[in-house]
């Protein structure tokens, strides 16, 4: 019996270390060269992975997709990359949070929040000043999402 449970928990990952490892990872990838744009929507361009599609639009939210999973990619346009104000914003939606990160680099501010919602799925939300993006994620891919997620939100730009 005890052999069967210690089996069951060595299957899943737990969500303490899969969520120290993506808040690693998105801190690794915010610190890393930026990706080029490579999409447009109304006043602003970003880069969005081979895969990924804009499945709607509107002025300050685009919906993604890359097969079943759905992203909601939010943008301030008003915030520059040094704002808090969309991570305020952010934190202010949740009684609890599970992890709630920011970390800074010289011109930007970035976080990353995840709010479990269930046993095994998660609501990750990764933010650069005035940029966020949001979907749902199980424990075990999150930190593969985490820094995809992170080059996305890292990559907006907005006309001036």
């Amino acid at each position: 019996m005890i052999s069967i449970s210690f089996l069951s928990a060595c299957g899943k990952a737990s969500f303490e270390s899969v969520s120290k490892e993506t808040i690693k990872s998105v801190k690794d990838t915010f610190d890393e060269q930026v990706k080029e744009t490579n999409k447009k929507s109304g006043n602003m361009h970003f880069y969005l992975p081979f895969g990924y599609e804009i499945e709607n639009e509107s002025p300050n939210n685009i919906i993604l997709k890359n097969g079943s999973k759905t992203y909601i990619l939010f943008n301030n346009p008003q915030e520059n990359t040094t704002s808090d104000v969309v991570y305020k914003a952010t934190v202010a939606l949740f009684e609890e949070l599970d992890v709630n990160e920011k970390f800074k680099k010289e011109d930007r501010l970035g976080f990353v929040i995840i709010k479990r919602l269930e046993e095994d799925m998660n609501e990750l939300t990764i933010g650069v000043g005035g940029t966020k993006i949001t979907t749902q994620v199980k424990t075990s891919n999150m930190k593969t999402e985490a820094v995809v997620m992170t080059q996305i939100a890292n990559s907006v730009e907005n006309d001036n």
